[in-house]
């Protein structure tokens, strides 16, 4: 009977954890979704501060309709019409107003993506004074 104990004793303890090739499997397929998943996540941020720069646009246009009510003129800048460009627009894109020579007054909003942000090769986006928005592909 002390042979049947002693042999239970010595067989090979279970081995708990995972081998190499299983960890490696794991490593290849995290590193497949990263692949499929950044891109596509880049390219969602791009559209959603692309339409943070829209929305931006479209107050700054509000404005300036106001100001044209009671200076019977376009803002020539943004600080006119006493706002600022918000601060997540700003550091993706420049943001300007181009009043228009003549009578009757005109007015051109522009947001410009800067170069060295990740909104490089983004459109630039206009909106002017009858509310005609370029590029059409982009709003």
């Amino acid at each position: 009977m002390d042979g049947i104990n002693s042999s239970a004793t010595r067989a090979r303890p279970r081995m708990d954890g995972f081998t190499l090739m299983e960890l490696m499997i794991v490593v290849v397929i995290v590193a497949l979704l990263t692949m499929i998943a950044v891109p596509s996540y880049a390219v969602f941020m791009k559209k959603s501060r692309r339409g943070d720069a829209e929305a931006t646009l479209m107050d700054i246009a509000q404005r300036e309709q106001q100001y044209l009510n009671d200076a019977r003129a376009y803002a020539p800048n943004v600080a006119a019409l006493n706002t600022t460009v918000p601060a997540d627009v700003l550091a993706y894109y420049t943001v300007t107003i181009v009043p228009g020579a003549g009578p009757p007054p005109t007015f051109t909003v522009t947001a410009v993506p800067i170069a060295t942000s990740p909104q490089a090769g983004d459109y630039t986006l206009t909106l002017d004074n009858t509310g005609t928005r370029g590029p059409a592909a982009a709003w």
